[in-house]
């Protein structure tokens, strides 16, 4: 979809931005007595508020050159944020995107940086992921191609929103890794994949199962032993700060493309969701695929640990040790706790190849986070408040947000083995999100700055309706992620 900005609205729809008052609506942009009579006359038919991204519709108007008139809200003024001009703008692209409408014109923006926003919703809005949909019926594909977002300023918003596209790419490029089945994206092809970005300007290394070997990582490697797929991980590295040696934030992802949950098998029934079981990874992709298309001023390295956990004849075993790259032993008591093993051989890579000043990892890494907290917020732990604070307030401003959970010695002495240094599972139905948690945190040096964002539940919402986000896969974590190092960590 373009997004466009423009002086004056075209198309074969035009829509206008109102705001929501205690005594009706207030008209944001110019429109003749005629259409606004119109549109207040149906919004006195219906219960149309002028909430954020609320829509109401006038076909073929004869007061208008436009095959459709709409009317979207913005919500109060003294609550406007970016995140209500984006809901603006996506409300009205669902709603117009299949309908036959080719040309959108949006009226109202105030000022660049409202206009800008506009083009933000409208894009995150548009996305679709069809690539496999090969006899999708007419009437269900999209027939918008065009956003014009009417301004005084074109330019400056054009500026303003040239950050924004980056995002936006970051986000696309997460949604579409999700997505994809599991036979296109495993390990090895998805290592592939993102060796393609270095095209971006991003420095790709690749470290295959030898290479792991040799360093010692038996965690990360044990759960990939039982697929015939071999385990990656991958470093992708972004050096746009003007002191070139400066210690950089590490982005770290969990990476198992698909998750049978191993010897401890997964029931059946929505198994086939496992796919999205490298949301973390698809997460730090796509940001620094974004910090790389705006040239952040920042140093970031983004480290995904990437692989198939399946229940062959090779397969790990619960009652297995294995020896970590940290030279920690690991009791496996439940093979389907997987992702935990993956991430602590990667932040300890991280660290000894890296030195970072913070690290941050995301992960689908628990079903019981999703019990807590449902799919409207990540769970949040954190050795660091000043990192929390941090990603707290990144994540409200993007619409991603996160709800810190404790960390402590309690929870962590249920990841104590009587037979190896730790187990991966603590007490069954106990606190399961903080053990993993816990467990993560015996690989982070001490004084580092950690936190550890458990994704499971906003990776991929069934019954989304969020009109930023399409059902399913969300791309959680882009925009929280390249926020955090556009408002602490660049030049």
């Amino acid at each position: 979809m373009q997004i466009k900005f423009s002086a004056e609205p075209t198309g074969d729809a035009i829509a206008y931005i109102v705001f929501e008052t205690d005594k009706g609506v207030e008209f944001a942009g110019d429109i003749d007595k005629t259409g606004e009579a119109a549109i207040r006359r149906a919004i006195s038919a219906g219960s149309f508020r002028g909430s954020p991204g609320q829509v109401i519709e006038i076909l073929a108007p004869e007061w208008s050159d436009a095959t459709r008139v709409l009317a979207v809200g913005a919500g109060r003024k003294t609550a406007l944020t970016d995140l209500a001009w984006q809901k603006a703008a996506a409300g009205l692209v669902k709603r117009v995107l299949t309908g036959g409408t080719k040309a959108l014109s949006i009226v109202g923006a105030p000022d660049r940086a409202a206009a800008a926003n506009l083009g933000l919703g409208a894009r995150l809005a548009g996305y679709r992921f069809d690539h496999y949909r090969l006899n999708l019926k007419a009437e269900k594909k999209p027939t918008l191609t065009t956003v014009s977002v009417v301004t005084d300023s074109a330019a400056g918003a054009r500026s303003d929103f040239a950050p924004l596209a980056a995002k936006a790419e970051g986000v696309e490029m997460a949604r579409n890794l999700v997505s994809e089945p599991p036979n296109v994206l495993h390990p090895e092809s998805y290592a592939d994949r993102i060796q393609e970005l270095s095209e971006l300007g991003l420095e790709v290394d690749v470290l295959d199962v030898a290479a792991m070997t040799k360093l010692g990582m038996g965690s990360l490697l044990g759960v990939g032993q039982g697929s015939v797929r071999g385990s990656r991980v991958v470093v992708m590295k972004w050096n746009g700060s003007k002191d070139k040696k400066s210690a950089p934030v590490a982005l770290i992802g969990k990476g198992v493309t698909f998750d049978t949950g191993g010897i401890s098998l997964k029931p059946g029934p929505g198994m086939q969701d496992m796919k999205g079981d490298m949301g973390g990874s698809a997460a730090v992709v796509g940001a620094m695929v974004s910090l790389a298309k705006r040239k952040a001023k920042a140093n970031i390295v983004g480290i995904v640990g990437l692989v198939e956990n399946m229940p062959d004849g090779n397969a790990q075993r619960p009652g297995d040790i294995v020896k970590s790259a940290a030279g920690k032993t690991i009791e496996i008591q439940n093979t389907d706790a997987e992702g935990r093993l993956v991430l602590c051989d990667v932040l300890w890579y991280a660290q000894k190849k890296f030195n970072p000043k913070a690290m941050i990892d995301l992960a689908t890494l628990t079903g019981a986070i999703i019990v807590s907290l449902g799919n409207e917020y990540a769970g949040l732990f954190s050795n660091n408040d000043e990192l929390a604070a941090k990603l707290t307030a990144a994540g409200k401003v993007e619409g991603e947000p996160v709800w810190r959970l404790p960390l402590g010695a309690g929870y962590d002495r249920q990841v104590d083995s009587e037979v190896a240094d730790m187990r991966n599972i603590g007490n069954a139905g106990n606190a399961g999100s903080i053990t993993a948690a816990q467990f993560l945190q015996r690989f982070v040096d001490d004084g580092r700055a950690w936190a550890h964002l458990d994704i499971a539940g906003t990776a991929w919402k069934p019954g989304n309706d969020n009109p930023l986000e399409p059902t399913w896969a969300t791309g959680w974590g882009v925009r929280i992620l390249d926020r955090l190092i556009a408002d602490n960590y660049e030049d």
